[in-house]
This record gives structure tokens, sequence and C-alpha cells, in this order.
């Protein structure tokens, strides 16, 4: 956006106006830097301090680096007869709405940008073949910087992509897939490197289990990964216990980070309170660490200047709108993100699943006969009370979790609408469409747990090595 002063500053939000003073101040420090003219500096400083003034008087508060508007975090959908609010952030998932959160609501508090058609059409040209549906099914719906991507792409210029699983349980379910499907399908279209990193540091200190207990789940969590495809050549994952202390250059970002990260803004951004350790409240520049292509030297051959792209769900966007307003001060360019939304419990999509929890979803343990049971037993339903009253009025799609876990896994999208036409019009019933989601995830399942019996001990060795990608930087 223009750093014109003739801006309507009262048009925009608390967080298009906390990015603007953020953008404007990395202004004022470039042109500090560069020894611009007096005039040209002081015209930049009197805009920095309008803008701070604006925000203050829209959001009651003194803008602060790294801490966005509070109301980021807890999402308000404003009064209704259900006074219906939606939580959301890194840890808890929370909405009384049975259709889920509001992702529309929520882009808007976030500050980010919805992945459009027109969006979605650019990807299509530069790739050369139809987008993936959980592009088409608007499953990845948000973005930051996907334009600037695409840009670098087609120019020829490198990036990476980087996603991450949080280790704290050996057994991951349907719902973990989601990112490395989408990630898998991004790396094989644009051919670039990707790193993945196990985060079990962080369910050490926040679960209850040994620092032994978690590197084992982060090793069996990579077999999963590994069993969805990747390529060894092109792809790094690596655990936080292991490889932070191997690597300087990873070591060194989290140091710049955590520099320019105050207790307050961490509060602010993750809701820490002085109650916790002091490991939680420096994690998140463990998690920004891997957006910094100088983490990896061996990869990236200690060049600083690769951008990165994050596929991940949309309740760790605080730990990257952090990174991302660090990294211009610390000479690093900032990630680009693609959001998805929560894949839902099978009792419904007020909450994110448990993997303590053996009953909220399918877990890619399960054998075929826990799948079907798990489905007609606790898959919620939208159809109505009695066959009849299905018949004549239909059922709802946009609560049916046998629909919704079918929007993510089949393929098809003419089957699909197919589908959700029958179930509208009562034609369907709820047996039948579940019965069409276990044919579905059935095969699903028991092709990835064959993939996961060839993956050895040797090839997780391979995978989680420090080492030179097929790739020159």
């Amino acid at each position: 956006m223009a750093d014109s002063p003739n801006c309507d500053l009262k048009s925009l939000s608390p967080l298009q106006l906390f990015e603007r003073v953020t953008e404007q101040g990395e202004k004022v420090r470039a042109l500090k830097a560069g020894k611009a003219p007096k005039d040209e500096i002081d015209a930049a400083v009197r805009m920095l301090l309008s803008l701070k003034l604006s925000y203050k008087t829209t959001t009651g508060q003194d803008y602060q680096a790294g801490l966005p508007p509070r109301d980021l975090v807890l999402i308000n959908n404003g009064p209704t007869k259900e006074e219906d609010e939606d939580f959301v952030d890194p840890w808890t998932v929370q909405t009384s709405n049975a259709k889920g959160v509001d992702y529309d609501k929520l882009i808007v508090r976030f500050g980010s940008s919805k992945i459009d058609t027109d969006l979605i059409n650019r990807i299509e040209r530069a790739i050369g073949q139809k987008p993936h549906r959980f592009l088409r099914r608007g499953i990845f719906f948000s973005h930051r910087d996907m334009d600037q991507i695409l840009d670098a792409y087609e120019n020829k210029k490198s990036f990476y992509l980087y996603t991450g699983r949080g280790p704290s349980s050996q057994a991951m379910h349907v719902g973990h897939l989601i990112p490395f499907i989408f990630t898998k399908w991004l790396q094989e279209v644009f051919d670039v490197p990707l790193v993945i990193q196990l985060t079990d540091d962080e369910k050490y200190l926040w679960k209850d289990l040994t620092t032994e207990k978690a590197y084992e789940y982060a090793r069996e969590n990579a077999k999963d990964i590994i069993a969805c495809g990747f390529d060894v050549n092109k792809t790094f994952i690596f655990s936080d216990l292991d490889y932070l202390g191997t690597s300087t250059g990873f070591y060194k970002n989290i140091v710049k980070v955590q520099k320019h990260v105050t207790f307050n803004q961490v509060k602010g951004i993750f809701g820490f309170t002085d109650s916790d350790c002091i490991g939680k409240i420096s994690f998140p520049a463990i998690q920004a660490a891997p957006s910094f292509s100088s983490s990896f030297p061996q990869i990236f051959n200690g060049k600083e200047n690769i951008q990165c792209l994050i596929p991940c769900a949309i309740d760790q966007d605080p730990y990257f709108r952090m990174t991302r307003d660090v990294a211009p001060r610390i000479g690093q360019p900032k990630p680009a993100l693609l959001h998805s939304v929560f894949f839902p419990a099978l009792q419904g999509a007020q909450t994110k699943m448990s993997a303590s929890d053996p009953n909220s979803s399918i877990f890619l343990t399960d054998t075929p006969k826990q799948i079907k049971t798990k489905i007609n037993k606790h898959a919620f339903s939208g159809g109505r009370d009695t066959i009849e009253e299905h018949r004549k009025y239909g059922g709802n799609c946009d609560v049916d979790v046998s629909f919704m876990y079918l929007t993510f896994f089949l393929e098809d999208d003419d089957r699909l609408e197919q589908l959700k036409q029958a179930y509208t019009s009562g034609e369907l019933l709820t047996g039948e469409l579940k019965k069409v989601l276990i044919e579905t995830l059935q095969p699903l399942i028991a092709a990835h747990q064959e993939r996961r019996k060839q993956v050895t001990d040797e090839m997780v060795k391979q995978f989680m090595t420090p080492r030179k990608l097929a790739f020159e930087f």
C-alpha cells in the first residue's frame, strides 16, 4: 500500500494500520541506512508518527513491533442469538458453530489475504496444470505474499518450502496428512527444496513427555511423512532436539529472533503467562528459524536471500506473523504462507482433533474394520432424524462430517458434486454417504500403511542427515 498521507486511515482495520506502521518503520530504517536526504527521512518519520497516532486512536494501544492488536487471537464474530465466539491459537481451536470456524472473519482478524479465483488461475498458468483439489475447494483458503513466490518462480528465482509436525504421539491421523499431501504437490510442481521441522522440543515443553520419548515420536512420525512419497534427494527432515545442536546457522537465527522479540510481545501474541516455563517463551524463535535459508547452510550454500513458502493450518499463523515482523530487522526475507482450514473431528467441526482420543479421527494405524466402525458410529451427521424427513427435506452438507472428509480426500470433483446434490435433495441417505467415505478411506489408509512398511530406519537416517540436496545455490 502506498505511503501517501492522503490515504483515509480511518477506513483501515486495526491490523491494516499495524502493518502500515510496520512497513513505514522499515522504510524509515532503510532510508537512514541508505543515508537518504534529510528532508526525505523527515517526511518518512512524520508519516510514521501519524500512522502510530492513528493506530493508538483506533486500538487504544501503543504500537509495539511484533505485537499485533490483541483481537487477532480471540476472534469475536459479533453478537448473535447464540453468542457465537471462535477462539483460535496454535494450541486450541473452539467454535460453537457446527459448520466450523468462520474463515472469512478469520482472514479479516488475522489480516491475511483470501486465495481467490485470480490467484488460483495464476498458479495454474505458472505450473501448467490443474491446481490441487485443496486449492480448487478452498481447503487452502488464505495466504501471505503468494504473489511474490509466483513472481520469483516466473522470473526463474529460487524459493523453498518449509512445513512441520509436532510429534505428540506415535500414531498420526488423517488430518495430519493434509499439509504433507499439499506440500508434496507443491514440491513436485515447482521443483524446489523442502525442509520439514519435527518440533519434539515443543512437545517436551508442553506435554508430559521425556526428551527421549519426544524424539522417538519424531522418528516414528518421520516414517509416516516419508510414506507420503517425498524425494530424499530434495527433502530434509529434522528433529529440533537433534539438529539444533549441530547447525550454527540455525542457532544464530534463533538468537537473532530472540533478540528482537520482547517478553511482552510473546505474551500478547501467544498468551503466555508469568507461570510458563522459559522454554515455552523462547520456543517461537525456534519455529521461526527454518523460515530463513541460512538455517540450512548445507542446502543453500550459506545464502541468506532465498524466500520461504510455508504451507500450514491457519492456527500456526501467529508464529509467522511474528517471524515476518522480525525478518527485515535481521536482514532476512519475509516468509510467505498458505493457510489451510482445520480438519474436523469425527464428532463435528467445533474443535480440532486430539491424538489422545482414538475416536476423534481416523488414524493411520486403523484397520479397515476400525475405519468402518468409527465412521458409522462417530461421524457427525447432517441428516434428518428419520428417513421420511430426510427424503423430504434433505441433508446438510455444511455440517456433515462424512461429506467434509470426502471434500478432503475424494479427487473427482464431479463425483463430489453429485454426492452433494443427492444428499442435499434427500436422495442419498446418511448411511449411504458414510459408505462412500468408508470406501474412499479404507484403500487410502491401507496404501499408506503398505508404503510405511517399506520405510526403514536407514531411510529415516538418510532423510534426517544434514546434507546437500539436488539443487545448486
